[in-house]
């Protein structure tokens, strides 16, 4: 599994960048523009959000390595499709649906909901472009940590029982 604390770091150090960015220039805070944002805030918000991608990859890939199981998206195309205009707003529900399924099959339960995860990801993306940066990717990872939990879950049961 990715480790998630890794992304929660990158918000706190996220968070560190607007404070210098606010010391450094403080106009910042009066003048809210919809552009580049200050390096201090920018570099660790796009590592982050790299490493988010680095995760779902990583999920997939465990997906696609169980045996007897055929995950119908593959973990290139996991990542690649949130690159396309348009069509990502809705792949960010899509993909998480797609472990929910496996999720549900295997716990032999309806657990989780692949719409919280999206939900959860349009919301940290909004709030990291019209908030604030830190709190984005803090959103984020928290999103990321629902799929996190009951995909260890569902990893960790037996693949034929009940669970109860």
């Amino acid at each position: 599994m990715p480790k998630l604390w890794i992304g929660y770091i990158f918000a706190f150090v996220t968070f560190v960048g607007e404070i210098i960015a606010v010391s450094r220039h403080p106009e910042i805070v009066k003048n809210v523009e919809f552009g580049v944002p200050p390096l201090e805030i920018f570099l660790p918000a796009f590592v982050a959000r790299v490493y988010w991608f680095v995760c779902i990859y990583r999920y997939h890939k465990i997906l696609a390595a169980i045996p007897r199981y055929v995950h119908p998206i593959s973990p290139g195309k996991a990542v690649g499709y949130h690159f396309i205009p348009f069509y990502n707003l809705f792949w960010i529900f899509k993909w998480p649906e797609a472990i929910a399924e496996f999720v549900n099959a295997r716990l032999h339960a309806p657990a989780m909901r692949g719409w919280v995860l999206g939900v959860g990801v349009l919301a940290a993306f909004l709030c990291q472009t019209f908030l604030d940066a830190a709190l984005g990717v803090a959103l984020l990872f928290l999103s990321t940590t629902y799929v996190s939990g009951f995909l260890a879950r569902a990893l960790a049961a037996p693949a034929g029982a009940p669970q109860t």
